[in-house]
Order: structure tokens, then C-alpha cells, then sequence
């Protein structure tokens, strides 16, 4: 579903992708791993349309993420590791996703509700102003509700708690089939149980491509 085929992406005189060969399917949940600089944040932000390639190509479905990006960014939900400055309330932020990407706003307080975030007493309140873990249960609970056919999550524990972390992963459980799970992550032990495929990166490559069942 997503290739990338001998992708490269320079800033400047620093090579940050180097020839990046790889394609990703459903049915795979994979953990995208290496030090900060190794090209993970480019890598996605290349799938998302965000940067165009120096060489190379990265498509999904046969989509080009820039030319094509409406349509490529209807099939993809992607929880940033740092939520973004929304000024809009709760409520207003409901409204602007059921509206614009079609997301069902029931659906949204059900994962919500199931991430014990609890909405109503704070359908009022800026998203700016919530908490960091209350961010990101929000932003799992849209990207949950968006039943995307990809779904990426950048560091997506950083603000939780551990019952948090635990409710996210059985939420990710019941929802896996017939996508593709990314995780950008430091943590392997925290999604070991749920990936199927470790990708290391070093240096802009792709260093190592493992495949195996969830322990």
C-alpha cells in the first residue's frame, strides 16, 4: 500500500534520506526505530506529503502524497509526538473533523470515553489549554474514530500514563485488522507486543528490516 521507492531527501549539504527502498502492506504493524537524526521524522513526513523528494518517489495506493495529497491524507491518521496548537474548544474541534475529514463525532467521544478522557466536562475548554496526556488521548481518540487504512503514530506514549498506555494498546488491538500500523518510537518494549515488523534506521538507510510475529 505504501512504497517508497529510492527515496532521497536533502537539507541542504546533509543527506537526511539516502536511497530508501522499502514498501509497507496491511496487516503490518511496524515499529520505525533508530537514534535522532537517522531520517525516521523525514521518512514520514515524506509519506505525508510534507517534503518532496530530491530523488525517489513515495506513493499510496499508486497515489502521489503531494499531488494526490486530499485523497492521500483521507486514508491516513497521524498522531503527532507533539499535539499541535489548536485554538478551537473541544466541541468546535469535533465539529471541524466530523465536518471536514467525516469522522463520525459519536464515535470519537466512544474512544475518548474509552481512553477515560472525559469530554463533556471539558467540551469547552481549549485544546491548547489541556494537559499533555489529555492532548493525546484526544488525538488517539480521532485518529481511532477516523478508521483510517493507516494509521501513524509518532511516539504516542509520550504523554500517557500507564493505564493510558495500557487502554491505547487494547484499543490498537481491536482495531488492527486490514491496516498499517506505524509506530516512530524509542521504545520497542512498549509496542513488542503489537508489531509484526522492526525497521532500524542510521544515517538516512534503512540499517535493519526484521519480520516476525507479535510477542
Amino acid at each position: 500500500m505504501i512504497k517508497i521507492n529510492n527515496l532521497t531527501k536533502k537539507f541542504g549539504s546533509h543527506t537526511s534520506l539516502d536511497s530508501i527502498n522499502c514498501e509497507f502492506n496491511k496487516n503490518e504493524a511496524i515499529a520505525l526505530m533508530g537514534a535522532n537524526g537517522a531520517g525516521k521524522t523525514t521518512l514520514i513526513r515524506s509519506i505525508l506529503g510534507y517534503y518532496h523528494p530530491d530523488m525517489g518517489s513515495v506513493t499510496i495506493d499508486g497515489l502521489d502524497p503531494i499531488k494526490d495529497r486530499v485523497k492521500v491524507l483521507e486514508q491516513i491518521s497521524f498522531v503527532p509526538q507533539l499535539p499541535p496548537p489548536i485554538k478551537l474548544n473541544i466541541h468546535e474541534l469535533m465539529q471541524y473533523i466530523s465536518i471536514g475529514a467525516k469522522v463520525d463525532r459519536e464515535l470519537i467521544m466512544h474512544y475518548a470515553n474509552e481512553m477515560k478522557l472525559d469530554i463533556k466536562a471539558n467540551m469547552y475548554k481549549s485544546f491548547f489549554k489541556l494537559s499533555g496526556g489529555m492532548k493525546q488521548k484526544m488525538l488517539i481518540a480521532i485518529s481511532l474514530a477516523k478508521k483510517s487504512d493507516i494509521i501513524i503514530y509518532d511516539e504516542p506514549t509520550a504523554n500517557l500514563d500507564p493505564k493510558a498506555r495500557d487502554d491505547f494498546y487494547r484499543l490498537l488491538k481491536q482495531n488492527e485488522d486490514e491496516k498499517i500500523l506505524l509506530f516512530v518510537t524509542h521504545r520497542l518494549e512498549e509496542v513488542e507486543e503489537l508489531v509484526n515488523r522492526q525497521i532500524y534506521m542510521d544515517f538516512g538507510q534503512i540499517v535493519s528490516d526484521k519480520r516476525g510475529e507479535p510477542k
